[in-house]
């Protein structure tokens, strides 16, 4: 044996199931493709978003939660309905359990801090009982997705300094070895070494092989996000016809290897129609890979028009639907929509995701935070975006901007006379303090809250009120993200065949397990549960394996 457990993958779900094997003694050999610039995966580059019921900083801003409300909004959005789901939802369960127990001291255990106000994510919009969070509990994580990493990283490296770890780089698993029924290692190509930048597509040069054997192999492979051909295959008819064109949110090396792997030695792979991706991407003007694309966490104020011009009906309003959302965006037949905002919108409301796009955050800067989110004008990074980004229009009358969406689309396909229908029929609603106009009864609504008055909702005013001005316009485009289906597994991790019985030796954990038991999010995703989702999962399977070996 070469070890008790080779896991594959250097993500944070792999780096967390290392963590605990490594604290309870256990030898591991963590394999991946990439170099050690690439440690962490997808997750360094995160906005560091964390799902939390009840917590102190909720509690602080005012906000009443609960593990009965938070179960409520869970099984309002999963939608759980195959019967398949059985684990998944025991995996749902047990990790809003978690959000609502002990996940805060865990994370603060390991030196992990929040930033103190707490965000309102995927707001939903409809009934009680359907998707969305009643109450914000996006909490950013004091140092975004780097912290994350380095928190489960210093007890790997710490793990490797005392002969328990080996961190084997370049090394791409192409086989599970199966002896038996059971998986007992890995094989594959070792690659030559790369020096690209963290998240850059690398060689794929092959300079010889290897093979490993181990008592049990963790595959933490991740989702499916840069392999556009994949996703489109697997792209739901509830949800239209895919997109001719999307951008990537996440690395070149997010490419379903690890799940076509699993399937290959006996591994069942369930809800793979189940998909992340968001609808509001702006392409990144300074790319690290391929289809870079960048999320724009909106609040609630812009406008938002399809590719001809028409508004948007409920529930696609910023920031409340992403999936329902991209099904009306679907229908228009169009793979872009319009943003239409104010200077003073633009300043207050708008985010970038991405640790990245958060030099602030990232770098736990208080003094920087305090300029760029107190101070006059939106931060830095959005202001790039705006003078620099294909997709950002700005003009000082409404005629002037609608040319310059025409321009950048290279097509006639708006009316300046029917954005302008869109937007006054907007303005007149904030005439008085009645409405029927149900994003306006939100924003107004999301202003009794002191977080999105204090730093995320503008106050409400016309598009067309010059001192709110200039005028905006960004372009959209489908982002691709995270794959909610993945292999299927139990409470410990083991994955399953498609009898339902356990595959020996063989675990899975983060994103290629539908972040537990093949997708615990069911339909729909919170928010702040792609990191809470791999740590839970890692957490899960390394004390498993630590417990049985």
């Amino acid at each position: 044996m070469d070890a008790d457990v080779v896991v594959v993958g250097s993500g944070l779900a792999g780096l967390v199931a290392t963590a605990e094997l490594v604290e309870a003694g256990r030898r591991v050999v963590v394999v991946d493709q990439e170099g050690p610039q690439d440690l962490g995966g997808q997750a360094f580059w995160s906005f560091g978003g964390m799902f939390l019921v009840d917590s102190p900083e909720q509690r602080r801003m005012g906000v009443r939660d609960s593990l009965a409300l938070a179960w409520q909004d869970w099984r309002g959005s999963a939608q759980f309905d195959r019967p398949e789901d059985a684990w998944a939802k025991r995996w749902a369960k047990a990790y809003v359990e978690f959000a609502a127990g002990e996940k805060r001291a865990y994370l603060r255990e390991r030196g992990l801090k929040f930033f103190p106000v707490v965000g309102w994510a995927e707001r939903g919009g409809g009934l009680a009982g359907g998707h969305g969070n009643s109450v914000p509990r996006f909490h950013i994580t004091w140092g975004t997705g780097p912290a994350v990493v380095e928190a489960f990283a210093r007890t790997v490296h710490d793990g490797v300094a005392r002969g328990l770890v080996r961190l084997a780089f370049r090394h791409r698993v192409e086989e599970l070895v199966v002896a038996d029924g059971a998986v007992v290692g890995v094989r594959g190509s070792v690659l030559a070494d790369d020096d690209s930048e963290r998240g850059a597509p690398s060689s794929r040069e092959v300079r010889g092989e290897f093979e490993l054997h181990a008592q049990a192999v963790i595959v933490a492979t991740g989702g499916i996000g840069a392999n556009h051909e994949l996703v489109r295959e697997m792209w739901p008819e509830r949800l239209g016809t895919p997109p001719a064109h999307m951008l990537s949110g996440v690395p070149d090396y997010v490419d379903g290897r690890g799940l076509q792997l699993a399937r290959a030695a006996g591994a069942h792979l369930v809800n793979p129609d189940r998909m992340w991706h968001y609808t509001e991407g702006v392409t990144n003007f300074a790319p690290v890979w391929p289809r870079h694309g960048i999320r724009i966490l909106p609040g609630p104020s812009s406008l938002w028009l399809d590719a001809t011009g028409e508004r948007l009906p409920v529930p696609g309003l910023p920031g409340f639907d992403t999936l329902g959302t991209l099904k009306l965006l679907r229908a228009t037949g169009h793979d872009h929509s319009w943003f239409v905002l104010t200077q003073q919108i633009i300043e207050k409301e708008f985010a970038l995701s991405g640790s990245e796009q958060n030099p602030d955050l990232t770098n736990r800067s208080v003094r920087e935070l305090a300029r760029q989110r107190l101070g006059k004008g939106a931060t830095e990074p959005v202001e790039a975006f705006k003078s620099r980004g294909a997709d950002f229009a700005v003009a000082g009358t409404l005629d002037e901007l609608v040319a310059k969406m025409n321009t950048i689309t290279g097509a006639d396909l708006l009316d300046v006379a029917t954005v302008r229908r869109h937007v006054l029929a907007r303005d007149r609603e904030l005439a008085n303090p009645f409405t029927k106009d149900l994003q306006v009864a939100a924003l107004r609504q999301a202003r009794r809250y002191r977080g999105d008055r204090l730093i995320r909702v503008a106050r409400p005013h016309r598009l067309l009120d010059p001192k709110a001005g200039p005028l905006i316009a960004v372009r959209l485009h489908v982002l691709t993200r995270k794959t909610l289906g993945g292999l299927h597994t139990d409470l410990e991790g083991r994955v399953l065949r498609a009898d339902g019985k356990v595959l020996p030796g063989l675990y899975a954990a983060g994103e290629v397990a539908g972040f537990g038991g093949g997708g615990m999010h069911g339909y729909n995703a919170l928010e702040g549960t792609f990191l809470g989702g791999c740590i839970f999962s890692g957490r899960a399977v390394g004390r498993a394996l630590a417990g049985s070996l």
